[in-house]
């Protein structure tokens, strides 16, 4: 490909609401376009990049039997409805009508389309187990799109979706996907990290999520910096104290105080003179027809994800000021005592001492409170969020946040959609059962994104030759001279007919401009051509990722080029 015909343009700058690295440079080096919030052209270039990842997935997927097919972005609502997640999910579910008034949705994700298939064509236990997958374009109305590529309105994601005869099978499966996407990272350049994850609304039992460390990120990681423990602070856990169910009740009277405008656990601090831990932090909750109080200490904050599951609840969000007040419960001053027509749901790091907490009435606090003594444990449950500085629950070593970007995520689903959905099959005893399923996705607009995040310097992109638009950047220098267009030719088309894909730069431009353009683009070898080079029947070879450049003779260039180390793979 001619750079003089190459469809997109260079930037010098990218544009102001281009926020993350990976944006400006996927803008300025002419990868994509946007046309609206969270929608994007690819252009030329782009799209070579994110086909030649998708050949990646492609052969990793069908490494371990992967079957690929194809299913509809337009998915009838009767299906969504079957699995419940019509009801269950808010307006980010893309729902349509059609002429007829027919319900459908724009499919985020395709697990009730593939059940379906499941029921229609699986009858015996013979069948099993086997593994479809997809490359597709999935659609959401996501509220904040933000980081170009990183979170989109409509996006390319590869979802697999395995199917089992019982939960073991799919456990004896689960570490192949997993270890094909340790592959699928390595061979595309980016350095992910496995870490336990939340299934979230796919549902299932065990997750994980690969994630790259970057403050682009919205995904926030606790690690252990003694043992290999890695978790989504979703679900991470810590050790924390145990909560003794047989406490005396040994605590001092209930005590009412006096703490007007005292609201926060910060102006607690300050009022009484106490370190956070002396208090009670109580959050309410609706869950569906339902109030659940959160009890955590002070320093704590409630982990939502855990609350849900704990409470075996959907649709959680925190209670309005309406309902708190029906409840006859004081914002500002929530306690956990006298609490009518609430599930109370006690966190474990709630140990059985005194503590400080509201009295639901304005400008008061109780004193000497007692877990079990002064309000009920209905649940005790990990309900709070694990915070950098806790003790692993491993080894007791110390706990550490970082923020990175979710690059793929696998999941158990057992028989949540399957058993909805009346996917069963025949036994070898003759005896119908559910089938076993697990879901895994990779999105493939935010990998390319983080093969940017993960190689670039202050001069632009540095593609790992697997999934390079081009392997080299040929560079014409003053091709007036008919000796430099004509050896720059010539190379040009040995290196074709060699099998390496050429970006040949042969415009009318300085040499200042062919260079920075070269470094921006960032493919892994540039070969120069000039006068200079012509002298010495040579041309200059220089790696993008080293930048160390060498002469070699001219008529063994293009050997020497499709042999050269910066063409290879990631290893």
């Amino acid at each position: 490909m001619r750079m003089s015909r190459l469809f997109g343009k260079t930037l010098r700058q990218a544009p102001a609401e281009a926020e993350s690295e990976s944006y400006r440079l996927i803008l300025r080096a002419g990868l994509a376009r946007q046309v609206a919030a969270g929608l994007f052209s690819y252009l030329p270039l782009g799209w070579r990049i994110i086909q030649k990842i998708a050949t990646i997935v492609r052969e990793e997927m069908n490494r371990i039997d992967g079957q690929e097919i194809l299913m509809p972005v337009i998915v009838p609502a009767e299906l969504w409805k079957e699995s419940g997640r019509w009801f269950a999910i808010d307006e980010t579910l893309w729902r349509i009508h059609d002429r007829t008034d027919r319900e459908y949705v724009l499919a985020m994700t395709h697990e009730e389309v593939v059940t379906d298939l499941a029921r229609r064509e699986v009858r015996s236990y013979r069948q099993l187990p086997y593994m479809l997958y997809q490359i597709q374009t999935k659609v959401r109305d996501e509220p904040r799109p933000r980081g170009g590529l990183v979170r989109m309105r409509e996006f390319t994601m590869k979802d697999a979706y395995s199917f089992h005869a019982d939960a073991a099978d799919l456990d004896a499966f689960y570490p192949r996907v997993y270890q094909a996407y340790v592959e699928i990272y390595r061979r595309v350049g980016v350095p992910a990290v496995p870490v336990l994850a939340d299934p979230g609304m796919i549902g299932g039992t065990g997750s994980h999520e690969f994630i790259l460390p970057s403050d682009v990120g919205e995904a926030v990681v606790i690690r252990c910096t003694n043992c290999a423990y890695a978790a989504n602070q979703e679900v991470a856990v810590a050790r924390r104290p145990t909560f003794y169910t047989d406490v005396a009740a040994a605590a001092p009277p209930v005590e009412i105080v006096h703490t007007p405008d005292v609201k926060t656990i910060e102006d607690l601090e300050r009022f009484f003179q106490l370190p956070p831990d002396a208090f009670l932090k109580t959050v309410v909750y609706r869950a569906e027809r339902r109030l659940i109080a959160a009890v955590v200490v002070g320093d704590d904050e409630v982990n939502e994800i855990k609350l849900a599951r704990a409470a075996q609840a959907d649709g959680l969000r925190l209670a309005n000021d309406a309902e708190l007040d029906a409840a006859g419960i004081r914002a500002g001053f929530v306690s956990p005592v006298g609490l009518s027509g609430v599930e109370v749901i006690v966190d474990e790091g709630v140990t059985p001492r005194a503590y400080i907490a509201g009295a639901n009435r304005p400008d008061f606090h109780l004193r000497n409170v007692l877990p079990g003594r002064d309000f009920p444990r209905d649940t005790i449950a990990d309900v709070a969020l694990v915070r950098a500085g806790q003790a692993c629950v491993l080894c007791g070593g110390s706990l550490v946040e970082e923020r990175g970007l979710e690059l793929g995520h696998t999941f158990k689903l057992g028989v949540k959609y399957s058993e909805a959905m009346g996917a069963r099959y025949l036994g070898a005893d003759g005896r119908e059962s559910t089938i076993v399923m697990g879901c895994f996705g990779i999105g493939l607009d935010r990998l390319l994104a983080a093969v940017i995040e993960a190689n670039h310097d202050d001069r632009g992109l540095v593609w790992p030759a697997s999934v390079a638009p081009y392997q080299v950047y040929l560079v014409g220098l003053n091709l007036n001279s008919s000796a430099v267009a004509e050896a720059a030719e010539r190379l040009d088309l040995e290196l074709l007919a060699a099998g390496v894909e050429v970006l040949y730069d042969d415009r009318d431009e300085t040499p200042g401009v062919k260079f920075a353009d070269a470094d921006l683009i960032g493919l892994p070898l540039r070969v120069t051509v000039s006068a200079r080079t012509i002298k010495q029947a040579a041309a200059e070879l220089t790696p993008r990722r080293t930048g160390q450049s060498t002469l070699v003779p001219l008529a063994d260039a293009a050997r020497i080029i499709t042999a050269h180390e910066a063409l290879r793979p990631p290893t």
